[in-house]
């Protein structure tokens, strides 16, 4: 199903969605079109277009997350968002605790440990916590808590929590959510508008087949007037081309955590792989996706699953765990070309749009014959 318009294998079964989607057959030729084009043939005007096709990235994101493109800033990867992001947060006197959870995504761990040198301090919900209980965040979430890290989807697990459960949690104890929408964004359906977050971080490279280097962040309306961020550059600035050394001023706006001189091809790339999955809708991604894991998973004895059975409670991809013969599985996999990871949690598969049910039932005949040998 819609194979026909991305970058599909020769040979292989690919599942690796969850890191890094396949490229639409289109992305050289927008590449060409947005990119190079204007870099040949245009001058003084070069800036601008450039800008332009930025701004499409801005408005293809906007539309597929239910907000306002002006409220959305283009970033390179979601720790360098959050890196530019807690410094800049509004500070309220007594208020310097980061709530997260052990299953976040690592180089966020990594962000908001080195936010203590900033005075915050982390309060960590551990791993054997249940991240599906609402009661378990209550319990963290208090007058002593400035921010709570959400992350929609784990990588490790696939469980996808209760966005909007946590984020009125978090407002009734005055703590500013930060959501984390990697592993969720173009395989599950947002809508910013039921969340009532402070602040959004995505990434393009995964289920949104739009490469590395195209992040964003979304920043609720409401406070961006008192952000200020520090890591700021001239693309921060009210206006970029101004040129005085002396006169910073932020952009009114998200964009003043854009920073200095950015890059325009990942934009690009992203731009067209955003319209195109927008183009096939994210809900029939997502129902595609449920389908093909279902059928995976319902092959399969239940004790193997990590992720949750339950497809409401499911991001995109199945994490499995064979415990003693893992390797061997691992190992079968590997020889019957399928392209899969592995955490400690368990090994993980990932269908997209492009794959089908065949290449589901190669995977399950490998596995069983694995289990049953």
């Amino acid at each position: 199903m819609h194979a026909d318009k991305f970058s599909t294998l020769e040979e292989g079964i690919y599942l690796l969605n969850h890191s890094v989607g396949r490229p639409p057959v289109s992305a050289y030729q927008q590449v060409q079109a947005g990119f190079i084009e204007p870099w040949q043939t245009m001058t003084n005007d070069l800036w601008p277009r450039w800008i332009e096709q930025i701004d499409e990235f801005r408005k293809a994101t906007a539309l597929l997350l239910n907000a306002s493109w002006q409220d959305i800033c283009p970033q390179t990867n979601l720790s360098g968002a959050l890196s530019k992001l807690l410094p800049a947060v509004p500070h309220t006197a007594g208020r310097n605790v980061i709530v997260y959870n052990e299953q976040d995504f690592p180089s966020m761990g990594f962000v908001l440990n080195q936010a203590q040198r900033a005075g915050f301090q982390l309060r960590c919900i551990p791993t054997d916590s249940d991240p599906l209980d609402l009661q378990v965040w209550d319990d963290r979430l208090d007058s002593s808590c400035a921010c709570v890290l959400v992350t929609h989807v784990q990588s490790n697990t696939s469980v996808k929590v209760d966005v909007a459960g946590i984020c009125a949690l978090a407002r009734k104890s005055g703590v500013m959510p930060i959501v984390d929408i990697a592993q969720s964004v173009g395989v599950t359906e947002i809508d910013l508008s039921q969340w009532d977050a402070d602040f959004v971080l995505g990434s393009c490279v995964k289920w949104l087949c739009g490469g590395p280097g195209a992040a964003f962040l979304w920043v609720n309306p409401d406070i961006i007037d008192q952000c200020q961020p520090t890591d700021v550059g001239w693309f921060s600035h009210a206006d970029p081309f101004e040129f005085d050394i002396h006169d910073f001023r932020y952009a009114k706006g998200v964009l003043r955590f854009w920073g200095g001189t950015p890059s325009v091809i990942p934009y690009v790339v992203a731009a067209n792989s955003i319209k195109l999955i927008a183009q096939i809708g994210v809900d029939q991604v997502r129902r595609h996706n449920l389908a093909l894991n279902q059928r995976l998973l319902d092959s399969l004895p239940e004790q193997v699953a990590i992720c949750p059975v339950l497809p409401g409670l499911r991001g995109g991809t199945a994490v499995l765990n064979f415990g003693q013969q893992q390797s061997t599985v691992e190992q079968n996999l590997v020889d019957a070309g399928v392209h899969f990871d592995s955490r400690p949690t368990g090994l993980r598969m990932s269908p997209h749009i492009y794959n089908n049910n065949a290449e589901i039932d190669v995977v399950t005949e490998t596995i069983l014959g694995c289990l049953n040998h």
